[in-house]
């Protein structure tokens, strides 16, 4: 009797551990180790800016930008990028299905850049096309239309009640099996914010102007 209750802990304890996600860092072979925040990605043939993340414990994910769809709203990232804003930046907010969210400094949701922009979206007066579907990068807000500053989240699914109220402004183009460990692994203290048990890390962000020069970003100052 006690060999069986043996065998039956052991198989137990076999198919727990089949039923977790291995997390394996992967960098898609980027190198962080550069002075500055500019660095050629050439494994990614695009005339639009390329931006890539370090996520600690996870690895490289990679975006690229659309100045034509939301210039401001790229401007201001790429700044952001390149002043090395984003290095040991968190991201703090997960819900499966639906969006990862990062880019505060404080990691509670509440912190942000010291300035904000205008809302580059339908519902506040500009042209924005592009969707908010699984892998579209758009930028987070509060109530007041022309509140974002840092703060950005992934597209995990589609959510078109999204359309027109926030700026969508790019795309995740590599790295997505990342983004999916970090789905599977990580846990959420609170599941109506989607606020996470341990804030995960961006080590570091690189972006490839592809050989462009643009504009400063337009403020409004808090």
């Amino acid at each position: 009797m006690k060999k069986i209750f043996l065998v039956l802990i052991l198989i137990m304890l076999f198919l727990t551990g089949c039923g977790k996600k291995e997390i394996k860092e992967n960098l898609l072979g980027i190198k962080y180790d550069v002075k500055g925040n500019e660095a050629k990605l050439d494994n990614y043939e695009t005339e639009n800016p390329v931006v890539a993340m370090y996520i600690k414990k996870y690895g490289s994910i990679v975006i690229e930008l659309y100045p034509d769809v939301a210039p401001n709203t790229v401007n201001n990232f790429i700044s952001l990028v390149k002043s090395g804003f984003y290095d040991e930046n968190t991201i703090h907010r997960l819900a499966p299905g639906f969006v990862l969210q990062g880019g505060d400094p404080q990691g509670t949701g509440m912190g942000g850049c010291g300035y904000t922009i205008k809302g580059e979206f339908s519902n506040n007066g500009f042209e924005n096309n592009l969707k908010h579907e699984e892998k579209v990068v758009s930028m987070a807000r509060s109530q007041d239309n022309d509140s974002a500053g840092s703060q950005f989240f992934i597209m995990l699914g589609s959510a078109p009640h999204l359309d027109g109220d926030y700026a969508a402004f790019g795309k995740v183009i590599d790295g997505w099996d990342n983004i999916l460990s970090i789905v599977d692994n990580e846990k959420i203290a609170d599941s109506d914010s989607g606020k996470l048990k341990t804030n995960l890390r961006i080590k570091k962000a690189l972006i490839d102007l592809k050989g462009k020069e643009y504009a400063e970003v337009e403020k409004i100052e808090e």
